[in-house]
């Protein structure tokens, strides 16, 4: 009989999750996905769609389940009972599982009252019309910025970068672009080789670094920073800032996220795994995610007996930057005792390398099949 896997949520952790099983367990895993949204929405794309050169990409999620061997419900679990092994839906339907994967992303909440926040959605209005007034003149200093704590930075400087491409496009003279940050460097997680490069580039283009300040909030012309001061702007871009999605029976620290070990397991409960943002894991990418959703599904599969290697999670990071001009490709170790790895170029360091801003083991090449096939 098949160990029954339930998997919560249908992002990149939970569709390289379903993916890893079918090649790892084959039938020794029947994996079913529940998931509250009809579409999975691939969102990196999503920094060039206020210049109009690129939109989020769109699937049809119970389709993209089935090609991955997994089934698909439209529901949002709500609690889960580990000791019965056993989660419930909103609807009040029980459902159980051998194994159960805590996939179900993040909860995005505005971070600087006052300024503009990206969304990472198609047509956001808003952010639209900052762009508009850059290009029209109306505004002629705009910050982008991040709150604190998780998060995923690179989407701020791309954000930046391409609105500094617009201006040169235009021959906008008289107006500036700064980004408010902080890190105590530009994308300092990728090591000090990336952030160094990445430094420069900014500093070619003519891009303010305001580095080690934190937002407050944004009114009358002036961005509030803590430690303290300001940092004069007509407009203001903002990341938003995150927070887990609580599940009723699956812990999590006080901001929602789970915490889990090297493996993926849940710590306080067995046979429960989480994979990407909803993890304590402090870097929100897709990429990592889709590494830890590859160690969870290792690990289900060694426990089902399949000859496979259950080995602990060693993040890579690996970034494409968008620029305006060449793409810059970063990478770098996240878990440290590798020396100095970091590294930044215009050809990528690894396999398969492009514009894909998603380097996945599985789904990579899953998609990459689809846009093939299409």
């Amino acid at each position: 009989m098949s160990a029954r896997v339930v998997i919560v949520g249908g992002g990149v952790a939970g569709l390289e999750a379903a993916i890893a099983l079918r090649e790892l367990a084959g039938d020794r895993a029947e994996v079913t996905m529940y998931a509250p949204g009809e579409d999975f929405v691939y969102r990196p794309f999503a920094v060039a769609e206020p210049y109009g050169s690129s939109r989020p990409m769109r699937y049809d999620l119970a389709e993209l389940a089935g090609r991955c061997g997994a089934g698909y419900n439209r529901a949002t679990i709500g609690s889960v009972d580990p000791e019965a092994q056993r989660a419930c839906t909103h609807d009040g339907e029980e459902i159980p599982y051998d194994y159960l994967i805590v996939a179900c992303g993040t909860r995005l909440l505005a971070g600087v009252p006052g300024a503009v926040t990206f969304w990472g959605v198609a047509d956001d209005v808003r952010v639209q019309n900052v762009v508009r007034e850059l290009r029209e003149g109306g505004v002629h200093r705009v910050a982008f910025t991040m709150p604190g704590g998780a998060t995923w930075a690179l989407p701020l400087y791309e954000l930046a970068l391409l609105a500094d491409s617009e201006l040169t496009k235009r021959s906008i003279e008289g107006s500036s672009i700064v980004i408010v940050t902080p890190e105590d460097t530009p994308l300092h997680v990728f090591g000090r080789a990336a952030s160094e490069r990445v430094g420069e580039l900014l500093a070619e283009r003519g891009i303010e670094v305001v580095a080690g300040a934190m937002p407050i909030d944004f009114e009358g012309g002036q961005l509030a920073v803590s430690p303290r001061g300001t940092v004069e702007a007509d407009a203001v871009l903002s990341l938003p800032r995150m927070e887990g999605r609580r599940i009723s029976g699956v812990p999590c620290d006080p901001a929602g996220f789970v915490p889990v070990d090297d493996h993926g397991r849940v710590r306080g409960i067995e046979h429960a795994y989480a994979a990407g943002d909803v993890t304590t894991f402090p870097v929100k990418q897709g990429g990592v995610a889709t590494q830890q959703a590859d160690v969870a599904a290792e690990a289900i599969a060694a426990e089902l007996g399949c000859e496979v290697a259950a080995e602990p999670l060693d993040p890579i990071l690996r970034g494409v930057l968008w620029t305006g001009a060449k793409p810059l490709y970063l990478s770098g170790y996240l878990a440290g005792g590798h020396g100095e790895t970091s590294s930044a170029g215009e050809v990528p360091p690894w396999e398969g390398g492009g514009e894909d801003k998603l380097v996945a083991r599985y789904l990579t090449p899953f998609f990459a099949g689809l846009t093939a096939a299409a």
